[in-house]
């Protein structure tokens, strides 16, 4: 069985995918113990099928040729579109916009990170953003893109970019997120030793040097948690470690997208415990719920990471909060709650992408008014 969903506080049901040759046996056991259960996708194939209807390569590159990027928000892209997405704004907002590469992944594909420049002068504080750690977790690049959309091209729309600078990665795992379009749709973790099949790779949000090790991750590289050899053992996690630590102080937020669920989680996420600052965290949290819910119509639930879900050693966001010790610390598990999974449709990125821009709006206001 694959686990999509883990049991959560006030939550009884638990979300698997079975296959088809294990599927009576899962339902008898089931019924031996009187668990009641529902399907929720009966074709999880024709659902993988349905998910995000491909532009052709002759639309693809009219869209170029019509826009000077292949990127729209009605379909999930590949890589090469969204970093294509982010060089498009590089050249076209010169004075506003700035790309690098901030390392490789494990088969030497480019993490490239965009910096969006606040108008004010002087030292600002800085946000860093990032999408796509878990490769199957399609819906989080994609919102993480909206977001850039919505800081470059419609900028004039909100006074609060002025006064922040914003690092942001949409994709921090280009290597999984690439197989999971050309190879196994589902899989989660890196491509390190791609050829040990499904024991292959690490999972990069237990990687991170912050209680490595702990409850919530595993040390056997055949599972989905698996942790890596040791803190920050793959280039992903140790280029994302290396530049956020180089802006130093100035980092007050910190927010990692992923999907799903519908939660806004801060740490700890190693423990059942919670930062001393956590009412300040939790107070901005549903702010931002609250806002996302006007936007976009979901409802997201706030709350300590540990206790809400479970617990999850060597996260980004522990790393961020313990290590930097980054003010505004958050993970977000976009839509939805388990109609569709991993498999959210591509007609849902607006709605999403909307709900996680606010999110980070409210956030960044914070951030503004408190310097």
């Amino acid at each position: 069985l694959d686990t999509w969903l883990n049991p959560a506080a006030g939550r009884t049901h638990v979300d698997i995918m079975v296959p088809a040759t294990a599927l009576d046996q899962v339902k008898a056991e089931l019924q031996n113990v009187s668990a009641t259960f529902r399907v929720m996708i009966a074709d999880v194939e024709a659902a993988i099928k349905d998910e995000n209807p491909a532009l052709s390569e002759s639309e693809l590159e009219e869209l170029e040729g019509r826009k000077g990027h292949r990127m729209t928000f009605q379909n999930y892209h590949r890589v090469s579109d969204i970093h294509g997405y982010l060089d498009y704004l590089a050249q076209t907002f010169p004075d506003l916009v700035s790309v690098q590469t901030i390392g490789s992944s494990i088969e030497g594909r480019p993490l490239k990170m965009i910096k969006i420049t606040g108008a004010k002068a002087g030292p600002k504080p800085a946000f860093y953003i990032d999408g796509g750690i878990h490769a199957r977790e399609w819906i989080s690049p994609a919102s993480v893109s909206y977001i850039i959309q919505e800081l470059v091209e419609n900028r004039e729309k909100y006074a609060f970019a002025d006064s922040i600078d914003f690092y942001i990665v949409p994709v921090v795992n280009p290597d999984g997120y690439e197989y999971t379009h050309n190879g196994m749709r589902l899989w989660r973790k890196n491509r390190k030793d791609a050829q040990k099949g499904r024991c292959a790779g690490t999972d990069l949000n237990r990687n991170f040097g912050y209680k490595w090790g702990g409850a919530g991750s595993s040390r056997d590289p055949c599972q989905e948690i698996y942790a890596g050899s040791g803190p920050f053992s793959e280039p992903e996690t140790q280029a994302i470690r290396n530049f956020v630590s180089s802006l130093g102080t100035r980092v007050r937020g910190y927010v990692t997208f992923h999907s799903y669920g519908q939660y806004i989680l801060y740490p700890w996420g190693y423990d059942k415990k919670v930062p001393p600052d956590y009412t300040d965290l939790d107070r901005i949290g549903k702010m931002a719920a609250k806002k996302m819910r006007e936007v976009g119509g979901a409802s997201y639930t706030v709350g300590n990471s540990a206790s809400l879900l479970y617990a999850a050693s060597g996260g980004a966001d522990d790393w961020a909060k313990g290590g930097p010790r980054v003010k505004y610390t958050y993970t977000i598990e976009l839509r939805d709650r388990g109609r569709f999974g991993f498999l959210l449709p591509a007609n849902y990125i607006v709605p999403t992408g909307k709900e996680a821009f606010a999110a980070i709006q409210t956030i960044s206001e914070e951030i503004a008014a408190t310097g």
